[in-house]
């Protein structure tokens, strides 16, 4: 259990430390009003008018980020793939079908999240594109892999016995 726990304080670590950088490299759509236009999806969702840099949703410098310098977002996406790993193989250990549940889901999740960044226009849509759907890929082989391991376990104790 320790070692989980470990994992799980440096995965959230990384991702506090890589969230409070891209919070403050999207603070650069501030100076960008080019940019707002496009770049703001959640003042626009909020109904916001942006009359000056200061109506800016603070959601919307994580989008300008992870548009133009993707390197932080990234490693913000990447830490939670590596927590959400680290849980399902915790709960694995607890409740294997739970951890099967779960893997499914996020596999799930990722594939619709791959789709919205799918076709993107920029470098970091692209990025976060493959990341997604590799990710999905990934949890769904889990999923599979931690099924079929159950019905390994359970022929072998089935001849045993």
């Amino acid at each position: 259990m320790f070692k989980y726990v470990i994992q799980l304080i440096i995965g959230f670590l990384t991702l506090l430390m890589s969230t409070a950088i891209s919070w403050y490299e999207g603070s650069g759509i501030i100076e960008n009003s080019l940019e707002w236009k496009h770049s703001t999806p959640f003042s626009q969702l909020f109904n916001m008018e942006l009359n000056n840099g200061q109506d800016i949703s603070q959601l919307d410098y994580f989008v300008y980020a992870a548009k133009f310098q993707p390197f932080f977002p990234t490693i913000m996406i990447v830490s939670v793939i590596y927590i959400f790993i680290v849980l399902t193989f915790f709960i694995y250990r607890l409740n294997r079908q739970s951890a099967i549940i779960l893997a499914g889901i996020i596999s799930c999740v990722f594939i619709v999240i791959s789709g919205i960044f799918f076709n993107s226009s920029t470098i970091g849509g692209n990025v976060f594109f493959w990341i997604t759907a590799v990710s999905a890929i990934i949890f769904m082989c889990l999923a599979i892999s931690l099924r079929y391991k159950k019905k390994i376990q359970c022929l072998y104790f089935r001849q045993n016995n």
